[in-house]
């Protein structure tokens, strides 16, 4: 994987370790693949000492915040969306709903990296942009805690039944971020 990700692609941000996982937000690759530097630490939890500086294991990516999506992306929701569970919003066509199908992260979960098409891209992208699904109860991973998804964000990001959203604010800055997970060569 790390030599296709070039600078300047975009990504999905997935929160994976959580109760809710899914897709957040969009980040862009910042800096290419180059050797995992923990991995050469023996103090540091992802030490190797397989992988030395002359003939390296791991590597990794920076990458950079581009946006937050308005409308967090379930997991959930894209398995109840091409398994018939839930309707798709009006604007997802049967063409999207195969793009998403057709996600690693559908058929191979477990993945810390994987690779997305530019359709499946653009079809979650959509989601999180334009909401509009109906409410759907989603249950928590390990939990009996349940969380509902919500209309669409106003255009300014915010959430429409949120009495303080006008102060809510994206980021001000970009700023650059280390993947905590690591890709193996």
């Amino acid at each position: 994987m790390k030599e296709k990700m070039k600078k300047g692609d975009h990504v999905l941000f997935y929160h994976s370790n959580c109760k809710v996982p899914g897709i957040a937000g969009i980040a862009e690759i910042d800096k290419e693949g180059y050797p995992d530097f923990t991995a050469f630490d023996p103090s540091h939890p992802y030490y190797d000492p397989k992988s030395v500086e002359s003939t390296p294991i791991w590597f990794m990516v920076d990458v950079k915040f581009v946006s937050r999506l308005p409308s967090f992306v379930p997991l959930k929701l894209l398995q109840n969306l091409v398994n018939g569970k839930v309707s798709p919003p009006d604007y997802l066509t049967s063409k999207d709903l195969q793009a998403i199908k057709d996600m690693p992260l559908l058929n191979r979960g477990r993945l810390s990296v994987q690779p997305v098409s530019v359709e499946a891209f653009e079809v979650v992208r959509n989601l999180g942009v334009n909401g509009g699904w109906p409410s759907v109860e989603i249950k928590a991973a390990r939990s009996s805690s349940k969380v509902t998804t919500h209309e669409p964000a106003q255009s300014d990001g915010t959430s429409p039944d949120d009495p303080q959203s006008s102060k809510r604010k994206a980021p001000a800055r970009e700023t650059p971020a280390r993947r905590s997970k690591r890709s193996k060569k």
